[in-house]
């Protein structure tokens, strides 16, 4: 997931953006025109989603790239993972307010745009901040790890570039939005989660995480149900463990990511929340590909047994977002 500086000729030309500092020199001078001539207009939502096409590729995401995260979703009418990603990215586009802008790209349509970005299979999400290119993930991932993707993606926009965003204008959403909105989670969950908690408390591991799942097959966002989740998975596999084994298989065998997501899972269970999060992170920047990625998801998950609140976890983010871009 490292920046890309990506030539494609006869398509758009990003021989301008070379590095960072110089895309960072060009988003600061895209806001502070737009500043001059009054700010940016705020936009409708139906403009956070957007179909682009190899000629409007330039002005849809490249210089759109100066002003907000440019999410792009390459997909083909034939492709069935396509199918349920593309309306989750949707979503998340709605739901972020002008956080990212999803573009989407048909790849049946926009061939050399396929090409040029190298890409062997769809779905395939990438980003472009201040005209810096950026894989994000491939495949139809789960909701969770898109979010964080997404949240991290946001971070960088924000703490490199400056993107805060663009403003949206709700009251151009026009008057069916309302009865357009998704319906509001079923609900209270008290016996579920009282349930859970107890198959947690009788080292029920299996059972709780499967409650917990019931809740948040019904209301995604449910944070307590998501820590708890998070708790009796992490439980689950430190239980199956021979501590002194995997402490010294992580000792011998610094670049294994599944001797160092081993023992970060033994660091956080024993309270080293530091050096659990500090353990992935260093592996995430030895590491590369499918392990890489690997590393990565299970230093989110991490996160959520400590939960977003915590400074820990703050810090931990920002780190990992300066290793991954």
């Amino acid at each position: 997931m490292q920046p890309r500086n990506m030539s494609m000729s006869g398509v758009v030309d990003l021989a301008a953006v070379k590095a960072a500092g110089e895309a960072k020199v060009k988003a600061e001078q895209a806001r502070a025109e737009s500043a001059r001539q009054g700010g940016p207009a705020a936009v409708p939502p139906s403009s956070l989603v957007i179909d682009v096409d190899e000629a409007g590729f330039e002005s849809d995401v490249l210089q759109r790239s100066a002003e907000v995260p440019v999410v792009i979703d390459f997909w083909a009418e034939w492709c069935e993972p396509c199918k349920q990603l593309g309306p989750l990215l949707e979503r998340l586009a709605r739901e972020y307010n002008g956080r990212f802008v999803l573009a989407k790209v048909d790849v049946d349509a926009n061939q050399m745009l396929m090409q040029q970005f190298g890409i062997q299979g769809i779905p395939a999400v990438f980003a472009v901040v201040a005209g810096q290119a950026l894989p994000l993930f491939q495949g139809a991932a789960p909701e969770a790890q898109i979010r964080e993707t997404l949240d991290q993606l946001i971070q960088v926009g924000e703490e490199r570039f400056g993107l805060t965003g663009i403003a949206v204008d709700q009251d151009a959403a026009g008057p069916d939005a309302a009865a357009q909105a998704p319906e509001a989670p079923a609900g209270p969950y008290d016996s579920l989660l009282e349930a859970a908690a107890q198959a947690l408390d009788a080292n029920d591991f299996a059972g709780a995480a499967q409650a917990y799942r019931n809740v948040l097959s019904d209301d995604p966002a449910n944070s307590e149900a998501k820590l708890g989740l998070a708790q009796a998975e992490l439980l689950a596999r430190v239980q199956k463990m021979d501590p002194q084994q995997v402490r010294k298989d992580a000792a011998e065998n610094p670049g294994d990511a599944q001797a160092q997501i081993a023992a970060a899972d033994l660091d956080l269970v024993g309270g080293h929340v530091e050096d659990a999060f500090g353990r992935l992170v260093e592996t995430v920047r030895r590491t590369f590909g499918d392990d890489r990625d690997r590393v990565r998801v299970r230093l989110l998950e991490l996160f959520e047994v400590i939960g977003p609140d915590d400074p820990r976890v703050g810090a931990a983010r920002t780190a990992l977002a300066r290793v991954l871009f």
